[in-house]
C-alpha cells in the first residue's frame, strides 16, 4: 500500500516508494557468511568481486560441447563416464581452479550420467541449489525454487510433463540429488538424424535443461524457453481494490 505525504514548504502531496521486498533467509546468512570470511582474511572483497563476476559470466557451453564430443567420440565417452573431472580438462575446463585467477572449486566430484533408450536421469538438489557450475554456469531460478526441488523426487513424471517431455512408461526415471560432495550432468541418447553433424553443430541442440534431465536434445532446438502460464485463479482488481492501493 502507498501513503502520501507532504513536503514542509513545496505545497505538493508525494506518493511514497513503493516498499521493497526483504532479502530472504538465505541472502541474510550469505552476507553474513561473506563478511565474516573477508574480516577474517579467508579472501578479500576484490576477490569476491572477481568470483562473482566470473560466475555470472560462464554459461552452459562447456557442457554442451562435452556431450557432443561424446556423441562423436566414444574413448572420449568413456574417459568422461569413468572420471569426469578429469575428461573436462581435455575441453579446457580445470575442475581445481576454473576460474584461472586462483580460486579453487568447492566440489572435486562431478559425475556424467548416461542415459539408454529406457533409462532416463533427471538432477535435483533437494537441499539448496548444489550444481555443476563450471560445465553448466549459474543454476537456473526455477532448479532452486522449493517447488521444482520437493515435486520432483515425489512426482518426476508430472513434473517433467510440465517442462513439456512425456516419457513412454516404459522408460525408467532416476531422479539423481546433487548435493556438497558431488555434482551431476545429464548425458543423453544421440537425437536420431545427427549423424552426420559436427561437433558444433550437435553442440547447439545439447541446451542447458537437456544437461539438467527436463528436457531432450532435438534438431532445431536451441534454447530453453519456459512461456509464462496464466494463473488458474487470478485476482482481478476491482474499483474499491484500485482505490485501496493507492
Amino acid at each position: 500500500m502507498q501513503t502520501a505525504h507532504k513536503h514542509a514548504g513545496d505545497g505538493h502531496d508525494h506518493k511514497a516508494a513503493p516498499t521493497v521486498e526483504e532479502i530472504t533467509d538465505f541472502e541474510v546468512l550469505e552476507i553474513a557468511v561473506r563478511e565474516l570470511a573477508i574480516e577474517h582474511g579467508l579472501f578479500t572483497a576484490e576477490d569476491h568481486r572477481r568470483f562473482t563476476e566470473w560466475a555470472e559470466s560462464v554459461g552452459p557451453g562447456a557442457g554442451s560441447r562435452l556431450v557432443a564430443k561424446a556423441w562423436t567420440d566414444p574413448g572420449f565417452r568413456a574417459r568422461l563416464l569413468e572420471d569426469g573431472v578429469k575428461a573436462c580438462q581435455e575441453i579446457g575446463i580445470d575442475w581445481a581452479e576454473p576460474t584461472g585467477f586462483g580460486t579453487p572449486s568447492d566440489y572435486m566430484n562431478f559425475r556424467v550420467l548416461e542415459d539408454t533408450p529406457r533409462l532416463h536421469h533427471v538432477i535435483v538438489c533437494t537441499l539448496c541449489s548444489c550444481y555443476p557450475r563450471p560445465v553448466l554456469g549459474m543454476s537456473p531460478e526455477w532448479y532452486r525454487s522449493t517447488n521444482y526441488r520437493r515435486r520432483l523426487v515425489r512426482w518426476p513424471r508430472e513434473v517433467l510433463a510440465e517442462f513439456g517431455l512425456i516419457l513412454p512408461p516404459e522408460v525408467e526415471i532416476r531422479v539423481e540429488d546433487s548435493n556438497q560432495k558431488c555434482r551431476f550432468m545429464v548425458l543423453h541418447v544421440r537425437p536420431s538424424g545427427t549423424e552426420n553433424w559436427t561437433e558444433e553443430e550437435l553442440s547447439a541442440i545439447v541446451t542447458r535443461d537437456c544437461m539438467i534431465g527436463v528436457a531432450l536434445p532435438r534438431r532445431g532446438r536451441t534454447a530453453d524457453v519456459h512461456p509464462v502460464r496464466k494463473a488458474r485463479r487470478p485476482v482481478h482488481s476491482s474499483p474499491q481494490h484500485g482505490k485501496a492501493a493507492e
